[in-house]
């Protein structure tokens, strides 16, 4: 199936079987939330988005008893502005962070004085935690317990290799990031994935009574790409750099199985609205997959035919999966084709949760559109990294300085109507230069606004 096909057949009947589920009312009782945040996976890697040669049945039965959206984005197609806006509603440049950040030791990162969800949560009474990766600042007040969360398992950084828990890239000498809380832990040779599904289970075991709001930020399909034998064993068929992928991929699927598998024994599931997303699209770094036949660009990672991919601004680095889900609430074997943006989650688990979300934020209370199928409720949509810029306004999508690691000549400027033309394949500037005339200037206005 080729690019287009693929993009608009395929979402298109999906959709239709959306009408067959009726929204439901929210549950009175308290709610508990579950946030699934993947690294670097592509809208194309999962089953229920169209892959057809990596399985991916325990995300697919979250889609399956929930709702599936094609149009949700990430704020940055990179790792640490999109987790920033997930926890603080906003675009991240409005809180001061437009790239990655450092990691154990770094005492750069998010201003602590801005509030984010946990710490919202909290307020409510809730009892927090994040196991997996942070990424928005390795010391002082910036590490997650001194955040909001009352619990922290995982790494500061932004990677680390999965048995060794050594952060190894671009420094002279390795350095260990693996902590619970603030305290050092060493737990060498054991799979880093399911040392995070350990802690979320017995979470869950401890906290049942809720309220509880949990994060999970897993570090995989992000390299390096080290996974038990038996994930390598079930995709041998598969050529070399999209085997790594679906071998990634898989172990994930197995973890948020496993831990869903958790919810369910303790009958949690009705109550708790589990949240499920990518943070960027997938990495074409030649770091991901290491070899004789090294290539300059990695190419296991599917953006699902989208242009683009990680640190891009094409849809391909910022359209991403996402599944929301809570039987009973949010729509069951639903696919909504609104826009909904990471910033959205804070006020939307805010207002279920009892509570309101600062005004300074940027995210909007996107639940009638989850629940009901109302429209989205974003007129405007923007985008910064680097020299690149992006807007969304209805249909149509600028893009400036775009990067595009597959084609050798991108357009300085690239004009796209989306509901026509998802895939950015055909550059409507020369048609609507009054149109791109407009949206820059409108994409001009936001930026000279922002902090940084």
């Amino acid at each position: 199936m080729d690019r287009r096909s693929f993009l608009m057949n395929g979402t298109a009947a999906l959709t239709a079987s959306a009408l067959r589920f009726p929204a439901h009312a929210a549950a009175s009782k308290k709610q508990n939330f579950i946030i699934f945040y993947a690294d670097d996976l592509g809208y194309g890697d999962l089953s229920c988005y169209g892959a057809e040669d990596i399985q991916t049945p325990h995300i697919d039965e979250l889609a399956a008893r929930g709702t599936r959206f094609t149009q949700w984005y990430s704020n940055s197609p990179v790792c640490s502005p999109s987790r920033v806006s997930l926890m603080t509603g906003c675009y991240p440049q409005t809180v001061g962070v437009d790239g990655n950040l450092g990691g154990r030791g770094d005492d750069k990162g998010l201003d602590p004085n801005v509030t984010i969800l946990p710490q919202s949560m909290k307020e409510l009474g809730y009892r927090t935690a994040i196991f997996g990766k942070w990424h928005m600042g390795g010391a002082g007040p910036r590490v997650p317990t001194r955040r909001g969360f009352d619990e922290f398992f995982g790494h500061l950084g932004g990677c680390i290799d999965n048995y060794s828990h050594l952060f190894i890239w671009n420094v002279s000498v390795p350095w260990h990031d693996l902590w619970r809380n603030e305290t050092e832990v060493w737990e060498n040779g054991s799979f880093f994935p399911k040392l995070v599904v350990r802690e979320v289970k017995r979470f869950l075991r401890e906290n049942h009574d809720g309220p509880f709001f949990l994060y999970v930020p897993f570090n995989i399909p992000h390299y390096p790409m080290h996974a038990p034998s038996e994930y390598f064993d079930r995709f041998s068929h598969l050529p070399p750099e999209r085997r790594h992928q679906a071998v990634m991929v898989s172990a994930l699927d197995d973890c948020i199985g496993e831990i869903m598998a958790e919810v369910d024994r303790l009958k949690l599931r009705e109550n708790t609205t589990i949240f499920f997303q990518s943070d960027n699209g997938p990495s074409m770094e030649q770091r991901n997959f290491m070899s004789k036949e090294q290539k300059a660009l990695y190419e296991g990672g599917s953006p699902g035919g989208f242009r683009g991919h990680k640190f891009s601004l094409f849809e391909g680095g910022v359209r991403l999966p996402c599944i929301i889900s809570q039987p009973g609430v949010v729509p069951e074997g639903a696919v909504n084709d609104n826009i909904g943006v990471t910033m959205d989650v804070y006020p939307t688990f805010m207002q279920l949760a009892g509570g309101k979300a600062p005004d300074r934020i940027d995210g909007l209370d996107a639940w009638p559109m989850i629940a009901h199928g109302s429209p989205s409720p974003h007129e405007h949509v923007y985008w910064r990294l680097g020299k690149q810029r992006a807007i969304r306004k209805g249909d149509w999508k600028l893009v400036l300085n775009g990067v595009d690691n597959r084609s050798e000549n991108t357009p300085k400027e690239f004009l796209a109507n989306l509901k026509n033309d998802p895939a950015e394949m055909t550059n409507r500037l020369d048609e609507k230069p009054d149109l791109a005339a407009a949206l820059k200037k409108e994409l001009d206005a936001w930026n000279d606004q922002l902090k940084l």
